[in-house]
């Protein structure tokens, strides 16, 4: 596919747990090194004030905020005008079907903003829930791209298909790896292990991949994920979140780590100055600020879930990597690879009916 020449970013700049103070500067930032980027900042007028000369940007009003504590019904249904909402209202299509958005992005409440995603924007078709989808870096080096990160605990074995489906349109297009390997998230390597959802999700797999739509490798474990054995690992959402908090703990309690040796006494001081060029090259792989923006995939629109306490120069990446996935134009990769997949599979959905996709 063709990128596209301008991508529209729809920034909710009343999002997360620092708001305006956070999103603004990094918007202003991005702005500076995305010359083929424009910006639809949502927000309240007051909050939005400084950046009213901006170049590239139109102001989008939005009257309330869901906050990060908001029940999902007090977000999905008392507050219609939110920025929240009001941003992911800019990727509906119009009835000439054109959006004022390619993608939207939020650092607010997860639960909230896949549930207003979902029911503003409807999935694709052959998808019966969105997944959340980010990176983790790996010993490659690299990263390993992970699905579901959170928005669905339970999981039937044909999501777990539409999973490895969605995560590798996502490779394809961001990363231009046309066949990334695929690996399910497991106990043990041996395909006997594991519950009997994870066995049936196997199967499943084994059978894309041996009608050549998958480029299934098998099971995985917990530690392939830093190896890099793979380059997407499926998992349901439960499982995911625990892993993706897991590794940001680790992350922080080894720079934590090093930076109390290195201030103990003052021959470490000194040996911290002549090793700072590696430290800061340590800091840049494993800060999780680097790799900040998910992905909400399988919707009829491009939703990227920012981290809440977020700071500038994160939210910063949640914009870039939104615009990336913007440009090489992800949802209708998405939609073709389910398409294409799907039609193989005589695997029913279960949640909901089909929607046509837009």
């Amino acid at each position: 596919m063709t990128p596209l020449d301008r991508v529209r970013v729809a920034v909710d700049c009343m999002g997360g747990d620092h708001g305006p103070s956070v999103t603004l500067p990094a918007c202003k930032e991005f702005l500076a090194t995305h010359p083929q980027a424009e910006l639809l900042l949502v927000g309240t007028a007051d909050a939005l004030a400084p950046a009213a000369n901006w170049p590239r940007c139109t102001l989008v009003p939005a009257t309330e905020i869901v906050a990060m504590d908001d029940p999902l019904e007090v977000a999905l249904r008392r507050k219609k005008d939110s920025s929240m909402r009001v941003a992911i209202n800019q990727l509906k299509l119009d009835p000439a079907g054109r959006a004022k958005a390619d993608v939207a992005v939020s650092a607010g409440n997860t639960g909230a903003l896949m549930a207003i995603s979902r029911y503003v924007l409807k999935t694709v078709d052959g998808i019966d829930r969105p997944a959340i989808a980010s990176v983790i870096p790996n010993e490659r080096p690299g990263f390993t791209t992970m699905l579901d990160l959170g928005a669905n605990v339970d999981c039937t074995a044909e999501h777990f298909l539409q999973f490895a489906v969605m995560g590798s349109a996502l490779v394809a297009a961001v990363e231009g790896n046309l066949e990334p390997s695929v690996g399910l998230l497991n106990i043990g390597a041996e395909a006997i292990k594991g519950s009997e959802t994870i066995k049936q999700a196997g199967e499943l797999l084994r059978a894309a991949a041996a009608a050549g739509q998958l480029n299934y490798h098998g099971n995985v474990e917990g530690n392939d994920i830093f190896k890099g054995t793979v380059d997407i690992v499926v998992c349901d959402g439960f499982v995911g979140n625990v892993a993706l908090k897991t590794s940001e703990g680790l992350a922080h309690m080894l720079t934590g780590f090093l930076r109390a040796e290195f201030k103990r006494h003052w021959l470490a001081k000194l040996a911290a100055l002549a090793a700072l060029p590696v430290l800061k090259h340590f800091r840049a792989r494993f800060d999780p600020r680097g790799y900040n923006g998910a992905a909400l995939l399988g919707l009829q629109g491009l939703v990227f879930k920012s981290h809440g306490s977020a700071d500038a120069f994160a939210f910063g990446r949640a914009l870039a990597r939104a615009y990336d996935a913007a440009r090489h134009r992800l949802p209708e990769q998405v939609h073709e690879r389910i398409v294409e997949t799907l039609r193989t599979s005589s695997t029913p959905s279960h949640d909901e009916p089909v929607r046509p996709a837009a």
